[in-house]
């Protein structure tokens, strides 16, 4: 018995050891884990299938190694056209071509999203069901998004390769457990409240500011997903600034970790961009502790968030 055990250790051991090299040397995957959660919360706020996100990411920036991601933060090509924010030049079509700069990848992507959301000539595109990633693909040729005549194929081959329309189904409301064997596998962390607290490895976990998260799927509750991840409910309520358990709906960012007092670097502020947004809905997006944002601003307990408000999300001199 103690042999069999001691084989199958060895087994697992090496299936992880294999696992964490092959994310190791593939640079795709490590940017699919890097910013799959922005992703998604992109393609709940504009509608646009955070697989072609994604693969747009994946192809433009080449996997966050372009020169334009690197000293621009511009993962998607865009160029300045009526930009009025930084700038920098690099040869495209033409020499010298204007690009826009970003403060941060995540601004990157948001400012993706909106270039397509309100330009005319993409408005065809949402019209298209969020699960057909190839109509996507051909329309955003079609629109003249990229001169490339294999654009629509490059992006298809990249969505299909790395599985990426996986995200795309928990915002369709049709989120099925996520697939058994995802591209990270986490190490153990212990967690001093819960004794042992071990990541699920039948679940893909995702991160936002450096905080592990999981996606509801039907059925969950903050008390069973706390129970797979050895939590105390108590702990899970706390990571999600709960006081009482709420109904979950499939799809709903839940933290199996205690959330930082900050937001990461480059994430200084946000704005207020629509009204009956609330403060703990901010607190969830960024990763940051609801307590922590209140007295970063300096709020009241009965604040409201207002459209164009700006809240700090990190400590300034």
């Amino acid at each position: 018995m103690k042999l069999k055990s001691l084989q199958t250790l060895i087994l697992l051991l090496a299936v992880f050891i294999g696992v964490s090299a092959r994310n190791d040397s593939d640079p795709k995957i490590r940017y699919i884990e890097k910013y799959s959660s922005v992703a998604v919360d992109e393609m709940v706020r504009s509608g646009i299938p955070a697989s072609i996100t994604l693969a747009q990411g994946l192809l433009e920036s080449a996997a966050g190694q372009s020169t334009l991601a690197v000293k621009g933060n511009n993962h998607f090509g865009i160029k300045c056209h009526n930009w009025k924010g930084k700038s920098m030049k690099h040869d495209d079509d033409r020499r010298n071509e204007c690009f826009r700069v970003y403060d941060s990848a995540e601004q990157s992507f948001r400012d993706h999203s909106d270039f397509i959301r309100f330009r005319d000539r993409y408005k065809p595109l949402f019209e298209t069901p969020i699960e057909d990633y190839k109509a996507w693909a051909y329309g955003l040729k079609k629109a003249g998004y990229a001169t490339d005549p294999a654009y629509p194929e490059k992006l298809i081959k990249l969505i299909e390769d790395y599985d990426l329309t996986r995200f795309d189904k928990i915002t369709a409301k049709q989120a099925e457990e996520i697939p058994e064997a995802p591209f990270k596998i986490e190490e153990p962390v212990k967690y001093e409240k819960s004794g042992e607290f071990r990541f699920s490895l039948s679940r893909q976990i995702y991160s936002v500011n450096g905080v592990p998260f999981v996606y509801s799927v039907e059925g969950e509750t903050y008390s069973s997903i706390a129970r797979s991840f050895r939590l105390f409910d108590k702990e899970i309520l706390k990571f999600n600034d709960l006081k009482a358990p709420e109904t979950l709906i499939p799809g709903t960012k839940v933290f199996i970790h205690a959330k930082k007092k900050q937001a990461t670097k480059g994430m200084d502020i946000f704005v207020v961009d629509e009204d009956g947004i609330t403060l703990r809905d901010i607190a969830q997006r960024y990763g940051v502790r609801l307590d922590a944002i209140i007295k970063l601003n300096g709020l009241s307990l009965d604040y409201v968030p207002a459209e164009g408000d700006v809240l700090k999300m990190r400590k300034t001199r």
